[in-house]
C-alpha cells in the first residue's frame, strides 16, 4: 500500500514539474516576435500558443481529476519538442542565441 504512494506522490511531481516547464514554453513563445517563427521554418506562433495552451490545460485539468500519465507524456512532449527545437531557432533568427 506504501509503493503505491509513493508511485501517486512521484507522479504528482512530475506533472508539476511537466507543468511549470509548459507554462515556461508558453510564455517564452508569446513573447517572441511572429515573424520568427516563419523565418526559422517552423509552425506559426499562434500554433504553437494553441499546442503549448492545449497540452498545458489538458494535462493541468487531468491531474486535478486525477494524474494522468498520458497527459503528463502529452504536456512532456509538446513542451520538449518547443524547448529543444523551435526556441534556439527562434533566438538564433532572433540574435538572441547564447
Amino acid at each position: 500500500m506504501q509503493l503505491q504512494n509513493v508511485a501517486g506522490y512521484v507522479l504528482l511531481l512530475l506533472a508539476v514539474v511537466v507543468l511549470a516547464f509548459t507554462l515556461y514554453a508558453f510564455v517564452h513563445a508569446a513573447m517572441q516576435r511572429p515573424d520568427a517563427y516563419t523565418a526559422a521554418g517552423k509552425l506559426t506562433k499562434p500554433v504553437w500558443l494553441l499546442i503549448l495552451g492545449g497540452a498545458g490545460a489538458f494535462g493541468a485539468l487531468t491531474s486535478l481529476a486525477g494524474v494522468s500519465v498520458f497527459a503528463i507524456a502529452i504536456a512532456a512532449v509538446a513542451t520538449g519538442i518547443y524547448l529543444v527545437d523551435v526556441r534556439p531557432k527562434i533566438l538564433e533568427i532572433q540574435g538572441k542565441s547564447r
